[in-house]
């Protein structure tokens, strides 16, 4: 019997979020979209205006008997750079902010204690600005952007952005990577 779970993770660009679970052992789905803002449906255009109030962000489904929150979590914040407001390298806005969805009091503790965990631990040397929030309403992505680096891997972003992403996560996670 599964355990399946569901959380909404924002790291930057969701391609790049996208990317990384949707090759991580135990992950079930992980679909692109938007959260966290004020219109009903936003379109790519209308979260990029940074008028909305969406993240781009990644819900991801997972199988709890073949990897955990924690792990999850790992992932995420050695993907992306928990500690810069509103950007993730070149890409730069509300849209791109660090932020999680979570959906109970149980996910809210696992990411608070995570958090606590790699601070304690100087992964990074300023401190995560990470937004911790209950979850809103999720709105996929428009068919394009789904699997964009599966479907576009020779494409200059996915090889400068995505791809050391990946190698970043194969060579400090394998055993999740497939």
């Amino acid at each position: 019997m599964q355990h399946i779970e569901s959380i909404i993770l924002g790291g930057g660009c969701f391609w790049c979020i996208e990317a990384a679970f949707s090759r991580t052992k135990g992950v079930v789905s992980a679909v692109s979209g938007y959260a966290g803002g004020v219109v009903d449906a936003p379109t790519y255009e209308q979260v990029c205006n940074g008028n909305t109030g969406h993240a781009e962000v990644v819900q991801i489904t997972f199988d709890q008997d073949k990897i955990s929150l924690e792990d999850i979590l790992h992932i995420y914040f050695l993907i992306h750079d928990p500690t810069t407001r509103n950007r993730q390298g070149h890409d730069i806005g509300t849209q791109y902010r660090s932020i999680i969805f979570y959906q109970n009091q149980t996910q809210k503790e696992i990411i608070e204690k995570v958090i606590d965990e790699l601070t304690e631990a100087k992964i990074y040397a300023d401190p995560f600005v990470t937004e911790v929030l209950p979850a809103t309403v999720f709105y996929p992505a428009e068919e394009y952007h789904q699997h964009y680096f599966a479907r576009n891997p020779e494409q200059a972003y996915c090889q400068a952005v995505i791809e050391p992403k990946l190698a970043k996560f194969r060579q400090q996670y394998s055993k999740f990577y497939q």
